[in-house]
Formats: structure tokens, C-alpha cells, sequence
């Protein structure tokens, strides 16, 4: 079944066309600066390997839409004849509130939902559905499948989500831990399971998904028992620019030192800080390492090393109390951008942690790089099986589409 798998952003939108019965990614793409001056289209058929990028303009994401599907079926670079050919969309939705535990069909009903879900994440839930708008538009008749971020973490219990803050806030406003990055842990703890070759519902793994945007999960018996990432993505580990977890209490006293309003600490707190923040020019972990690799003559050496023993430190944190928490550990997975292509975080992490059973193999880690397939990082001995695997959210949105879509 030919699915094609919409990210939306405010102003832009990411596309992949799947072929859900080889996972072949057909065709890719991006349209950029939607609503805007200069808004353009990147599009690559990966069959024949024909790609382009011009200017079009796009004053919203219906025009984008239509603009993929003009190169999705061009005799050029389509790899469709006409829109007959895709069977339906799939959308990544960041937030699904208490409304959503699973992917689920789009109707008018949740539509509706979807809307309530806007105060969680305002600025990703009105962008997707600004696409599944653009895509109604432009494909009517198409079926449409939601697919959320904090779905595969609906499995945590109360103990685990709620905030001992006064019950009624979570009644009122559903104020709880929800998590996020749920398609990414939810393929790798699904792909580590096969790897460890024993059932599911033995399995207990904690995955480390390690980008811009970071959050860890412990994953037993094939679901989430926790996760860093909270009622909002701020939450958790230090990041590119956003600090992870803080005393809460630093919020107002910031607010009556410095002036500032709840919006402006807001803002501090989500892009100007993480690794930007401590290191003071650079949110993108590769010119961390890069100071650090120059050594104490680089002016930044210090505050990169800083940046990044903090996030070790959280880490190693994570791991060792999530292993407790699920009474054991049969492995841990690094995934996305820093988890996969950052040997030396990942060295980091896994130094001094015999006593968990965890035994780094240094060489197979520094290979472990760039990868096309899962790469184990740890010793034949080691207890506890270290892999870096690549993450895959858009083909778990094209398979939870297609089942949905064979199952109407």
C-alpha cells in the first residue's frame, strides 16, 4: 500500500510517499516558507534518483499540497501516474491530549478533539491542521490517519504521570506527564526486542532518543513504564535549546530578579538554553565536540565540555533509575540525530557503568556512525546489549495508516 506521510509545521511541511509492502520510501520532500516570501519545494524520487528545487509560491498549506502532488505524479520525477495509486495519508501529530491513545482515522468527531488539543502544543497542533486542511483540500476522499507523539506513552501508570500538584488541575486542565517522541521509541524498542531474540513481554529496554530534542524511556514488556519528557516537551534532559528539567521555583524568582514575564522566561527556557545556553554560541552538539576535540586552547573548550557532561550525567541518571524501575535492564538504544552519530556521548554514557552490567566495545562504537542498520556497541560479555539504532517515525506512521486503512 502506497501511504503518503505528512509532517506539518507552520510554515513548512515534510513529506515521504511509503511503500508499506517492501518499507520502501518512494519519494521525499519538503515545502519551506509556506505563507511566505520566497517559498520553495525540494523533491527527490528515490527510484530513478531524479530530484528538484525551485520556487513556488505557496501562500498556505493547501497550495503546498497541491504542489506535491503535482511531483508525486510527474512523468519526471513522480513516481505515481495519478493520485489513484496512494491509498491514503498519514499525519504526525504531536499531541494528542488525554483524547488519544492510539492512531486513529480522521473524522469530523476528531477533528473536533484535535482542535481541544491546541492549548497543549499551540503551535504544532494548529500547524497540523493547517496540513490535514491542505491535504483535505487537495485529495478529497483520501482517508487520513493521526498518528501522536504521546500515544505510546498512554501505557504509563497514574504513579508515573501525574504531578503532585492539587488533583483538581489535572481534572480541570489535564495537567500530567505525557511524553513525547513516541513513534521514535516505540520503532526502536520494537526493533531492540527482535534483536535480543526473546519475547516482547520479557523485554526491558531503555531508549534514548538524543536530538535537538531529547527524551528517554523506559520500555518493559514492549511498554512505556516512564518517560522524561512531561506535560510539554521542555521537560527532561538538557537539549539543544531547551534546559530540561529545573526547580520550578527558579520560574518566578527569574521573573522578580530580571523583570520579566511569564512568556519572556518561557521563552529562555525553550530557546535559550540547553547546550546554546551553557556554551553561549551553538545549540548543534557538533561544534561542541569540535571545541572539545581542540582542547583547553579553544575559548569555548570549558562551556562545551560543561554542555555535554551534563547531558552524560542526566543519562547515565535516566538509565540507572529507570533499570530500577523496571526491576532489570536487557539493553539500551541510541537514536536520532546526536544518539545515532555522537560515538563519543554514547562512550560517555556507557564508561564506569559495570556495576549495571553495561561493557562499551570502544571500536564498534567509534564505527557505529552514519548508520543504514542497527549497530551493537557493546561487548560479547556485557550483561546488558548497547545499540545505536537508526529511528524510523515516518514508516511507523505508514504502517499504523495502512492497517487502518485495510481494516475499514
Amino acid at each position: 500500500m502506497n501511504i503518503l506521510v505528512v509532517n506539518a509545521g507552520s510554515s513548512s511541511l515534510k513529506y515521504q510517499l511509503i511503500d508499506t509492502a517492501t518499507d520502501v520510501v518512494r519519494a521525499k520532500g519538503i515545502c519551506e516558507r509556506i505563507g511566505m516570501d520566497g517559498s520553495l519545494i525540494e523533491h527527490k524520487q528515490l527510484i530513478k534518483g531524479s530530484k528538484v528545487k525551485l520556487e513556488s509560491p505557496m501562500k498556505d498549506h493547501a497550495d503546498a499540497m497541491k504542489l506535491v502532488v503535482k511531483y508525486l505524479t510527474d512523468a519526471e520525477y513522480g513516481c505515481v501516474a495519478d493520485m489513484n495509486e496512494i491509498q491514503a495519508i498519514g499525519h504526525r501529530v504531536v499531541h494528542g491530549g488525554s483524547f488519544f491513545s492510539g492512531s486513529i482515522l480522521m473524522t469530523e468527531d476528531v477533528l473536533e478533539k484535535l482542535e481541544l488539543c491546541k492549548e497543549f502544543a499551540p503551535l504544532h497542533t494548529v500547524a497540523h491542521l493547517m496540513g490535514i486542511k491542505g491535504c483535505l483540500d487537495a485529495m478529497p476522499g483520501k482517508p487520513q490517519v493521526l498518528v501522536f507523539d504521546t500515544a505510546f506513552h498512554q501505557t504509563m501508570e497514574p504513579e508515573a504521570y501525574m504531578y503532585a500538584l492539587p488533583y483538581e488541575y489535572y481534572e480541570k486542565y489535564g495537567l500530567r506527564r505525557y511524553g513525547f517522541h513516541g513513534s521514535s521509541h516505540r520503532y526502536v524498542s520494537a526493533e531492540m526486542a527482535k534483536l535480543l531474540d526473546k519475547p516482547v513481554e520479557e523485554t526491558k529496554i531503555v531508549t534514548c532518543h538524543i536530538g535537538n530534542g531529547s527524551s528517554i524511556s523506559a520500555v518493559k514488556g514492549g511498554k512505556v513504564m516512564d518517560t522524561t519528557m512531561g506535560f510539554t516537551p521542555l521537560a527532561g534532559v538538557e537539549m539543544g535549546t531547551r534546559c530540561g528539567d529545573i526547580d520550578p521555583a527558579i520560574v518566578p524568582y527569574l521573573m522578580d530578579k530580571e523583570g520579566m514575564t511569564a512568556a519572556q522566561v518561557n521563552d529562555v527556557m525553550n530557546k535559550k538554553s540547553g547546550f546554546l545556553g551553557i556554551t553561549g554560541f551553538s545549540s548543534d552538539s557538533r561544534d561542541l565536540e569540535g571545541a572539545i576535540a581542540a582542547g583547553p586552547s579553544d575559548p569555548n573548550y570549558e562551556k562545551c565540555l560543561l554542555a555535554v557532561n551534563i547531558l552524560k550525567h542526566q543519562l547515565k541518571k535516566c538509565i540507572g533509575a529507570y533499570a530500577a524501575i523496571m526491576n532489570g535492564l536487557d539493553a539500551v538504544v541510541f537514536t536520532a540525530g546526536i544518539g545515532e552519530n555522537s560515538a563519543s556521548l554514547r562512550e560517555r554514557v556507557c564508561v564506569d557503568m559495570e556495576y549495571l552490567g553495561i561493557e562499551l566495545d570502544k571500536q564498534a562504537n567509534e564505527k557505529a556512525v552514519r548508520l543504514s542498520g542497527s549497530a551493537k556497541i557493546s561487548t560479547d560479555s556485557s550483561k546488558v546489549a548497547v545499540y545505536a539504532i537508526p529511528t524510523n517515525e515516518e514508516l511507523v506512521i505508514a504502517r499504523d495508516t495502512a492497517a487502518i486503512v485495510e481494516s475499514l
